[in-house]
């Protein structure tokens, strides 16, 4: 009887943990996202009610819609783009840092510090580094290049997305080089008595060793890099650059401009879900690959 009344304790003190989650997933995700499959099947501006039309949003979308198709493949870029680019850049940090230097702990901080930059203030400060007559071309300048206009040229303002991508490079940086610190020393001393060098060594045990924490920020950064939006809306403005705003344009911006700058909430609900779709490919194709080039210790038999 006193271990009923203990297991009734306990499995009321759980609810009550849980409620809080349970009661949040419910109204703010679930909630949204049924409501949001709805909305993707009607003509709705908000103010009026919805008028089902079934999957026209969707056909409309994927075969009348050419900014659709500019703003995906611009989105597809980016992420292929962007985030191996940020993945070497950390790894290339990480090793760095890995180093017996001076002043190692300074690097590291300097390193994250960009990463608790608001990303506002940040893709502020890079419209003023990109600017024409910004700090880059000038630096470029000193070595004889003539820097393109970053933001106003179609064919250079995805690359100035990129670039700025890189600006985050410090989380992934932390990540890895802990992982790094993590690799037993062992490994390595039994490399060098077979004669590995640093090229080796790396290749055979640093590599692995951090395929997993590569892994996590692989995903981490599809995820991020197909839902991007704040660095898009502030650098490439479609009031000020008509011209250069489909050619930067990506897929949340341009969501969110059907909901909110046209008052389409069903068309943007089912770009919402297309995104959702694609998210969810890329991610299942990743986890798919995992076997062929993730190492982990509790696998080994």
């Amino acid at each position: 009887m006193a271990m009923t009344k203990l297991r009734r304790r306990e499995a009321l003190s759980f609810y009550l943990f849980v409620s809080p989650w349970v009661i949040g997933f419910l109204a703010f995700l679930l909630g949204p996202m049924i409501s949001s499959i709805y909305f993707s099947m009607t003509d709705w501006d908000s103010f009026t009610p919805p008028k089902w039309v079934g999957l026209d949003n969707y056909t409309r979308l994927l075969t009348e819609d050419p900014v659709f198709w500019k703003a995906l493949g611009n989105t597809l870029f980016y992420a292929a783009v962007s985030v191996p680019l940020g993945l070497l850049v950390g790894l290339w940090l990480a090793n760095l840092l890995n180093k017996q230097v001076r002043a190692r702990k300074l690097f590291r901080t300097l390193i994250y510090l960009p990463t608790l930059v608001p990303l506002v203030a940040a893709s502020l400060a890079f419209r003023v580094v990109l600017a024409p007559s910004g700090p880059l071309n000038d630096v470029l300048g000193w070595v004889g290049i003539k820097g393109p206009q970053w933001l106003l040229d179609p064919s250079w303002v995805k690359y100035a997305l990129v670039l700025l991508s890189v600006w985050g490079a410090g989380s992934a940086t932390v990540l890895l080089l802990a992982a790094m610190r993590g690799i037993p020393r062992e490994l390595y001393e039994a490399a060098e008595i077979d004669g590995a060098g640093p090229v080796r060594q790396f290749w055979s045990i640093t590599f692995p060793q951090l395929t997993p924490v590569i892994f996590f920020n692989l995903v981490m950064g599809l995820i991020g890099a197909f839902q991007v939006f704040s660095q898009v809306y502030i650098l490439t403005p479609k009031s000020s650059q008509p011209g250069t705003y489909n050619a930067s344009q990506t897929m949340v911006p341009y969501l969110f401009d059907q909901a909110f700058s046209y008052y389409h909430m069903g068309y943007a609900s089912a770009i919402s879900w297309l995104l959702f779709a694609v998210i969810l490919v890329f991610t299942l194709v990743a986890f798919r690959t995992t076997r062929r080039w993730v190492f982990y210790e509790t696998e080994v038999k």
